[in-house]
């Protein structure tokens, strides 16, 4: 038998590019359809004077839908002066419950970057643990100085009111998201 492409690889190569391009994502408010469509080979015997041709095609179809009763991102709230930091942490005390506090800049563009994605993150685990940001340039150096902040930005999570653990985040954002969340699985 022999397969009716000059090079296997190059037949290979081609079915492969069909089957990614032939797989479709249809997208409507959120959810999502994936079509997926495999191809066979064709082979053709030469030794027989009939041409047999052996195509297969599968599909499979798998359709998600998110939670929508949960939300995709929850705004995290500002950390003004630190009267407000003693009633956060008195609180959740209270509620033995860890925060996490971002303490960013505003020129900062990690931080920038930084933000959306824990605020995604915080919508993951808005039940466990609230999350909290403080822009070091518009609070009182105090506040700063009890954070015992020298980089930006740094991700700290506070429990029983004290600070348990922190990442400084000086590298790329999705490193520093799966740093935060190894943070989180250790202390909650």
């Amino acid at each position: 038998m022999s397969i009716l492409a000059p090079n296997s690889q190059i037949l290979y190569r081609e079915i492969h590019i069909r089957e990614q391009l032939q797989q479709h994502q249809f997208c409507n408010s959120g959810g999502n359809l994936n079509l997926l469509k495999s191809y066979g080979f064709c082979f053709v015997d030469k030794r027989r004077g009939d041409w047999k041709k052996k195509i297969k095609r599968e599909f499979r179809i798998h359709a998600s839908w998110p939670d929508l009763s949960r939300p995709t991102a929850v705004e995290m709230q500002p950390i003004e002066d630190t009267e407000q930091l003693d009633q956060i942490l008195a609180s959740a005390k209270e509620l033995s419950q860890p925060i996490i506090i971002d303490w960013m800049a505003a020129w900062c563009r990690k931080c920038i970057y930084l933000k959306p994605k824990l605020e995604k993150l915080a919508a993951e685990f808005d039940t466990k643990l609230k999350f909290y940001y403080v822009d070091v340039n518009k609070v009182p150096q105090t506040l700063v100085k009890r954070g015992n902040i020298s980089k930006m930005p740094t991700i700290q999570l506070w429990k029983d009111g004290e600070m348990k653990a922190e990442v400084i985040g000086g590298h790329k954002a999705w490193l520093v998201i799966e740093e935060v969340r190894e943070m989180i699985k250790n202390f909650v």
